[in-house]
């Protein structure tokens, strides 16, 4: 069936068409609550369809990284890593659990809504490790500081062509030489190879997990390292 996907403005809401293989698919969105299990601990991530749309439901592409990272693909202990278009926040959340000191962003809107999650699924020993914080792709990066983070994670944030120039700014920003980003997403349309494309003028890009029940890619990225440090 064909829906209605809600994208946040910095004010007001956009309508997005989106496709949905059937109503039970549509369904999972509206449940108020939905609970997994990662990192020894059950988590429960409250959602809010109606009222914040496309940022307060929990995505397969955030379940797929999140289970990425329970497997131990990366060394999240001590990491400093910081999630973009967190949502509710479930992959920043179990990357916490894992060890990471993250940072958890979104757009100003949500973010109320992504710390009470946050509050309600964290043990008080590991919430000091976490900062929720606004962050709108290609704007205020000053606030960040440049190559800041070791990973940067991203769960189905590559949909909408008019933010792919600012996401890629935005990513250029947060990342150094090191750094790792983890951008998982199901490629449902011309535009997100598009964007795969638009990935690998700037960073060296490799498929590293695809779950096929879910289809949902997994894509690591590093920046392009200069001749000079290849010698």
């Amino acid at each position: 069936m064909t829906g209605l996907k809600r994208e946040l403005d910095s004010e007001e809401m956009a309508l997005v068409p989106y496709e949905e293989n059937s109503e039970i698919g549509l369904q999972k969105f509206h449940k108020p609550l939905t609970t997994f299990s990662f990192a020894n601990h059950t988590i429960q991530i409250r959602q809010d369809w109606r009222q914040l749309g496309v940022a307060a439901v929990v995505w397969d592409a955030a379940i797929v990284l999140s289970t990425y990272l329970e497997m131990g693909a990366v060394e999240l202990r001590g990491c400093s890593a910081v999630e973009l278009g967190a949502g509710t926040g479930l992959v920043g959340i179990v990357a916490a659990l894992l060890g990471a000191h993250v940072t958890i962003t979104d757009r100003k809107v949500t973010l109320e809504f992504l710390k009470s999650n946050v509050e309600a699924n964290l043990p008080l020993h590991i919430q000091p490790k976490v900062i929720i914080k606004e962050l709108t792709w290609g704007q205020n990066l000053e606030s960040f500081s440049p190559g800041e983070f070791d990973l940067i994670l991203g769960a189905d944030v590559i949909y909408l062509e008019d933010t792919f120039t600012d996401l890629l700014r935005t990513l250029e920003h947060l990342c150094s030489n090191h750094s790792v980003i983890l951008l998982a997403c199901r490629i449902r349309y011309e535009r997100d190879s598009n964007f795969l494309t638009m990935l690998e003028r700037q960073f060296t890009v490799s498929k590293v997990h695809y779950d096929p029940e879910k289809d949902v890619h997994i894509y690591k990225a590093q920046k392009r390292r200069n001749q000079r440090e290849d010698l």
